[in-house]
């Protein structure tokens, strides 16, 4: 298919912007950039019973914070599923507020909690600094769910682009330390070690994650080019480290057909059922990375959001 009129119209309006691309600023610079731009094409954002920002503690002594969504209120007789959620951004740009009114969403229309963790950023803290982040959170919480209500049974883990390669490693880990999740929820995520897939070679340029930016999140994430061989960092293909993928969560994985990303997105989605596991692997044609926070003006943005809405619902067993 060809790209649909409002993605090529929302290519346009970015060209027009005269901006510079990602790899051409500096990663401070990026950052207030998609700070300002990641809310452009969002969804409204739905109103939740309460959201509070907490500050949990990570292995090093730091701290980091996590942005904690109740939808209703907590009843402690009956505890709430919970989404565990990891921002994209390439490990270098992005927050839980360039992600909030997604992960409202998943509260509102999951009728679950969410909670989306701030996990550092390269260059400042490169690789592996987001993975142990990401499972400190997610293992701090599961520790921490009678002070919230929460269902330790019902976890699922989520994330768009770098936030699904988080999200996919932080369900392995998970399963070995005995708290699997129930669900992994990934949208377009980044799980090659090496960029050379012919979906990287056909879409290197133009559709808005482009080879020089991929490169550039790179470059700053990684600590030199052996850690590309972790799997880690590359769930798909790393070869050092590798663990069993057998006995993972069941996995819904969302790609877009002009995405760089599509085709390690698709080949990851065989090598989880290669191992036995169940995936639901969903193609949304005529769009590009970052689509899913594009749900204010692109219908594929919120057909997949409610897609992978009803698959937390079915997980988490909210209703169908």
């Amino acid at each position: 298919m060809p790209l649909t009129a409002k993605i090529a119209l929302v290519l346009d309006m970015v060209a027009r912007t005269g901006r510079a691309p990602y790899h051409e600023q500096t990663a401070q610079e990026a950052r207030a950039e998609y700070e300002k731009s990641a809310t452009v094409l969002e969804i409204p954002s739905a109103p939740m019973h309460s959201v509070e920002d907490l500050q949990v503690p990570m292995r090093d002594g730091a701290t980091i914070r996590a942005r904690l969504y109740l939808p209703v209120e907590p009843h402690w007789g009956e505890p709430l599923p919970v989404l565990v959620y990891y921002h994209g951004g390439g490990f270098t740009i992005g927050s839980v507020n360039t992600h909030d009114a997604l992960c409202r969403m998943f509260a509102r229309d999951a009728r679950c909690a969410v909670f989306s963790v701030d996990y550092r950023l390269a260059p400042e803290h490169r690789f592996p600094c987001a993975v142990h982040d990401a499972f400190d959170a997610y293992t701090w919480l599961h520790a921490h769910t009678a002070e919230y209500a929460l269902d330790t049974s019902r976890f699922a883990v989520g994330g768009d682009s770098a936030g699904g390669t988080l999200a996919t490693v932080c369900a392995v880990l998970a399963r070995d330390a005995g708290i699997a999740p129930v669900l992994q929820l990934l949208f377009y995520p980044a799980v090659s070690a090496h960029q050379q897939t012919e979906s990287h070679k056909r879409l290197a340029d133009g559709h808005l994650l482009t080879a020089p930016t991929i490169q550039w999140f790179f470059d700053h994430y990684v600590r030199d080019d052996s850690d590309r061989d972790d799997w880690r960092f590359a769930p798909l293909d790393g070869t050092r480290g590798e663990p069993d993928f057998r006995g993972v969560a069941p996995a819904w994985i969302g790609v877009a057909e002009f995405d760089p990303l599509v085709d390690e997105g698709e080949a990851y989605a065989q090598k989880l059922r290669d191992a036995g596991n169940e995936v639901t692997l969903v193609r949304f044609d005529g769009v590009i990375h970052e689509f899913i926070k594009m749900g204010a003006f692109i219908d594929e943005a919120r057909r997949a959001q409610q897609q992978a809405a009803h698959a937390l619902r079915v997980a988490l067993r909210t209703g169908d």
